[in-house]
């Protein structure tokens, strides 16, 4: 299929550890190179989102670590060294094309909430409305896997942002050409993988696992990111950034690559629930899981157990079929647990609704089940 990317005007470009560091740090001549790609990008009136990698690398050598950070201590200090000194040099470069970038650090719990992440939201918005160019990180100083703040890889984050921004095109420059058959480094019969039409198990088998010393992305996240921004309606190119002028030539529609194409756009309420981190899980008896299938909203007579501790508007499970959220906290849903609809005054007082959730607050996580 020919790529036609002449619809696009908003596009997220994530750039990989490995395409910023050298051997002493910081490869300032790259930063400089996607610079001039970002303003060609600008000058045909197609705004540009940045996700960054590199800050822990950058603090680590500054530090004299030669070996991977595993520490969160460690990992946190390297990344609140290094991150100002990346904005720096994105500032420098950037003031060449008469271009203003933005720093964003964020974490999971600033999507994961309804409230924050309407905010951030508007932010950058009102960012690309001032022509400024907005750069993404992880905001490592704060955001631990252990305490269910971190996205894990800045492909997760990327694809986040492509998603809660309405991005038309997710661009994921790494040092290679795409996705192969076989992973190229090691063996040399791999093909690439020019176009992907939905990503599968077969597609998942070809992606290896991460990559150099102070990433944490490999091959496989980058195909799951690649998922995350489809279901937002948006398109995604894994492509090697070391190629000349690769930005505007890929919007441009040349063949360089993996395309993976976007699937149905879901809605943004649909998207934040299924993207949320689940707060705990309401179980359901099968007699419930069939109206739900139905389109029907869940009674409390069908719940038979709560896991977790969640209040009323959290995103939370449901016996891991899908995510939902409801209006009552995971208390009050206990209380309610088995009985009627009418017994919710007598549990409660005046109940809020007279059903735990409605429809339009569910997502399915297997979607071809929910059109049977």
């Amino acid at each position: 299929m020919h790529r036609d990317f002449a619809h696009v005007k908003r596009v997220v470009v994530k750039i990989g550890t490995n395409l910023l560091s050298n051997a002493r740090g910081i490869d300032a001549e790259q930063i400089e190179r996607m610079a001039a790609n970002i303003a060609a990008l600008r000058q045909q009136h197609i705004q540009v989102l940045l996700v960054s990698s590199g800050a822990i690398g950058l603090g680590a050598r500054l530090l004299g670590r030669s070996s991977a950070v595993r520490k969160i201590a460690l990992r946190q200090a390297c990344a609140s060294i290094g991150q100002p000194l990346l904005m720096s040099h994105y500032r420098l470069a950037l003031k060449k094309f008469d271009l203003i970038p933005a720093q964003l650090l964020i974490t999971r719990s600033d999507l994961n909430e309804r409230r924050s992440y309407v905010n951030l939201r508007n932010a950058v918005e009102n960012l690309l409305d001032l022509g400024v160019v907005p750069v993404f990180n992880e905001n490592d100083v704060v955001s631990t896997a252990e305490i269910g703040t971190a996205f894990g890889d800045n492909d997760q984050l990327s694809a986040f942002v492509a998603s809660k921004t309405d991005a038309d095109l997710l661009i994921i420059l790494t040092d290679i050409d795409g996705l192969y058959t076989k992973n190229p480094k090691k063996e040399k019969d791999g093909r690439l993988i020019s176009e992907i039409e939905h990503v599968d198990d077969a597609i998942l088998a070809c992606a290896g696992e991460a990559g150099s010393t102070f990433s944490t992305g490999g091959m496989k996240t980058k195909i799951l990111a690649a998922e995350i921004a489809a279901n937002a309606g948006c398109a995604t190119i894994i492509a090697n950034g070391g190629k000349k002028d690769i930005l505007p030539r890929l919007v441009a529609g040349e063949t360089l690559g993996t395309w993976i194409h976007a699937a149905k756009r879901m809605s943004q309420r649909a998207r934040w629930i299924l993207n949320s981190s689940a707060k705990g899980t309401i179980k359901i008896d099968d007699g419930a899981v069939r109206a739900l299938y139905n389109h029907k909203s869940l009674l409390p007579s069908g719940v038979v157990g709560v896991e977790g501790v969640f209040r009323a508007g959290d995103v939370v499970y449901i016996n891991k079929i899908a995510k939902a959220v409801p209006y009552y906290s995971s208390e009050e849903i206990k209380a309610m647990a088995g009985r009627q609809s009418a017994d919710m005054v007598r549990i409660l007082g005046t109940p809020k609704r007279d059903v735990l959730f409605r429809p339009e607050d569910i997502v399915f996580l297997d979607p071809v089940k929910e059109e049977i």
